[in-house]
């Protein structure tokens, strides 16, 4: 909590433009890390004045990996803990069935636990702090408290740091995540539903399309639904 303390301290003093509260982000995502047990890393992330979700600060590649995949698939934990104002926590990911495609794109990284709170600053979401574990079951209801607590006043502070636009940018990034899943989602059941497949194969029918063809998920997707992408045939 010595660590935590100075880190708001320092960010109290860099609160005139976004740039110069980069480092003490940095330092933030450090302490928290730190200050929770059995943390793989920690990270913060906000939302920029063009509307674009990036991770600020992060302690280990593997938290920026797996937050780029979120912004991707526009599905997760941490966007949902943003968009839901609320605390989101993942016992086990590889049994929890929330978020299939984001699930599925880490399986991969070494990430069993996850735990996201939002990051509420004058009654709207400027974005969300989180921690990843490597082993299952890891954070207790305890650190489901501390990182509230902890999201608390880094919200203030940051806030305080975010462009004038940022709220505005951030409620249309937020709608365009969601609508994203939910465009995935209708897609994957017109493909079941057209050629008999199971949701994993369906899922996978549209990652390989978006890989050979260069595309994202959402635009293979939306092809799906207007009967244009070649795995609709």
């Amino acid at each position: 909590m010595e660590e935590l303390t100075f880190v708001f301290a320092r960010l109290k003093g860099l609160l005139l433009t976004e740039g110069k509260a980069g480092r003490a982000v940095e330092d933030l995502a450090e302490a928290v890390k730190k200050s929770i047990p059995g943390s793989l890393g920690a990270g913060v992330s906000l939302i920029d004045d063009q509307g674009r979700r990036r991770s600020t600060g992060y302690t280990d590649d593997v938290v920026a990996a797996a937050d780029e995949l979120q912004y991707e698939l526009g599905q997760g934990p941490c966007l949902t803990a943003w968009a839901g104002e609320t605390t989101i926590q993942i016992d086990d990911v590889r049994t929890d069935e929330r978020w299939p495609l984001w699930r599925k794109a880490v399986a991969d990284l070494p990430l069993r636990a996850t735990l996201s709170t939002a990051l509420v600053h004058d009654g709207r979401s400027i974005g969300a702090l989180k921690v990843y574990s490597p082993l299952p079951s890891a954070f207790s209801t305890q650190d489901r408290k501390q990182l509230a607590l902890l999201a608390s006043p880094a919200a203030t502070l940051l806030g305080s740091a975010q462009p004038d636009s940022a709220p505005a940018a951030a409620s249309k990034a937020l709608q365009d995540a969601l609508g994203t899943r939910d465009l995935v989602h209708t897609a994957r059941g017109i493909l079941m539903e057209r050629h008999r497949l199971d949701a994993d194969t369906a899922m996978r029918r549209m990652l390989s399309e978006a890989a050979s063809g260069g595309a994202d998920l959402r635009t293979v997707a939306l092809s799906v639904v207007d009967g244009t992408a070649g795995s609709s045939h």
